[in-house]
């Protein structure tokens, strides 16, 4: 991993940022894509802290220009992307019948077309080194679909979607494209539906067969072999991670 450059969108908390602290350990150069630039900032330096090679860079996943400066400044700091992390989303819940135009185009901008400028942007790249890794992160909750969350739901199986077309489209170039849809996991996102009253940490967890709660760390557990050399024959595939909730 070590002439690798990785780009995690999203990579300043929760998941985003396990994974980047995980790659940035195995000797991949991370840059960390984030809304927040303080805290892509704060989160790089946490990683240079550790011995790791890292930048943070304020990014707007629904600002195509912006993410295609951003691209362009990594290449010129730590080299051309070959890994790419699409973890930036968000969650918005509510009636169906009371959903706005605005939620849905927000939701789907976000969580879809982010992750679809963000991979056509950086695809040439990786065409011309002949080599790359896309991870995108969707969510489990496509495979049963959850109430009161449409636009997350069909945003989040549009990213599945994407992900096996891209595969089929892009192995010929030496690149894999792989979704992991996180099942229940403990992040500043789950906390923040638990203080709301939206769900229940404890029935969760008893729904979970193997009994604990999700860490990002198990997250980034599986996108780190994803984008290794040991997965190059792994691509188009949804691998879940979710404690045995969905098999």
């Amino acid at each position: 991993m070590t002439e690798r450059t990785a780009v995690v969108t999203g990579g300043a908390s929760g998941i985003g940022l396990a994974i980047a602290r995980r790659l940035a350990s195995d000797g991949a150069r991370v840059a960390i894509f984030d809304l927040n630039g303080a805290a892509a900032q704060s989160a790089a330096a946490s990683i240079e802290e550790a011995g790791g090679k890292a930048i943070g860079l304020s990014v707007d996943v629904t600002d195509r220009p912006g993410i295609e400066a951003g691209l362009d400044e990594v290449r010129s700091r730590l080299g051309p992307t070959t890994i790419l992390v699409n973890s930036a989303g968000i969650t918005l819940d509510g009636p169906f019948l009371e959903m706005t135009q605005e939620t849905w185009d927000r939701l789907l901008a976000i969580n879809l077309t982010g992750t679809f400028d963000c991979c056509q942007a950086a695809l040439p790249g990786m065409v011309e080194e002949g080599w790359g890794r896309i991870v995108n992160i969707s969510s489990s909750s496509v495979h049963s679909g959850v109430a009161r969350m449409v636009g997350y739901v069909a945003a989040k199986s549009g990213v599945v979607g994407l992900t096996k077309a891209l595969a089929l489209e892009f192995a010929r170039y030496g690149i894999t494209v792989n979704t992991i849809p996180p099942g229940f996991i403990d992040t500043p996102m789950l906390q923040e539906a638990r203080e709301r009253g939206l769900m229940s940490v404890e029935q969760q967890t008893e729904r979970t067969p193997v009994g604990r709660i999700g860490r990002p760390e198990d997250i980034a557990g599986a996108c780190a072999y994803l984008v290794s050399e040991d997965a190059s024959y792994v691509t188009g595939q949804v691998i879940g991670v979710n404690g045995g909730r969905n098999t």
